[in-house]
């Protein structure tokens, strides 16, 4: 196995998922395996589509292919069915991820694109919920500047977990409100100026480097810890292959 590519442990777990098996409808994929270590092989490097190795075949078909599935959301329906959640707490985060000038697009679809202007500059964060595990649960993406909470609940989705475990960016009455009205415990510390700070578990809130954790291995890939895709799509479905 090179270096970048997927191991059979995981090629195992996924590829019954895919499409252009031999018993799926319609024409049947050459080589799905070849496919997702080309895929991998450009997350990883960060290199242009251009330059992917000739021994993956034509770029271009292998581009296509990936937008193609990305579109039908096929990398999202992989990663759905191969989570078993352990819903004991859930705990959300985001990072900001840089853009690469070639990410840019017109001004009138930035912010559809989740490419916007914060401190960093030109700007996408990456919005990921995760179990009591650390294994990715959902992610969201928005423009650069937005606040941590004005995703916290489409995060949480129609999930209910026991304890829901967050840091200051994402403390919201209405948020706390929300999480209470699940019956879920808030284990999300109070801002400075809190008249009234909230009490939490401390050894619960400490479990939150899972999450953070995810983060950091996610940013082993050149391609998702730096921006160049244009689409909004492209770019998630990139950071959803590399968790498969």
């Amino acid at each position: 196995m090179r270096r970048y590519e997927i191991s059979d442990h995981a090629w195992h777990r996924i590829s019954h998922l895919l499409p252009g098996k031999s018993t799926d409808v319609g024409r049947t994929a050459k080589d799905n395996r070849q496919f997702i270590n080309a895929v991998l092989w450009i997350a990883r490097s960060g290199a242009p589509w251009r330059d992917l190795p000739e021994r993956f075949g034509s770029w271009n078909s292998v581009y296509q292919r990936f937008r193609r599935w990305a579109k039908k959301e096929v990398w999202q329906r992989v990663f759905e069915q191969l989570q078993e959640p352990d819903l004991d707490w859930l705990m959300l985060d985001s990072t900001t991820i840089r853009a690469h000038q070639h990410a840019a697009t017109k001004k009138t679809t930035a912010e559809a694109e989740s490419l916007g202007h914060s401190r960093g500059g030109f700007s996408t964060k990456i919005h990921a919920c995760c179990d009591a595990l650390g294994n990715p649960r959902r992610f969201i993406l928005s423009i650069g500047q937005q606040s941590d909470h004005m995703q916290a609940e489409d995060l949480l989705a129609d999930d209910i977990p026991g304890a829901v475990v967050a840091d200051k960016g994402y403390d919201s009455k209405n948020f706390a409100l929300f999480i209470t009205e699940r019956g879920a415990e808030v284990v999300i510390p109070s801002r400075a100026n809190a008249k009234e700070p909230r009490v939490i578990d401390d050894n619960l809130y400490k479990d939150r480097n899972k999450i953070e954790r995810l983060f950091n291995r996610m940013k082993h890939y050149r391609r998702i810890a730096n921006r160049y895709d244009k689409t909004a799509v492209s770019y998630l479905a990139a950071a959803i292959t590399l968790l498969l």
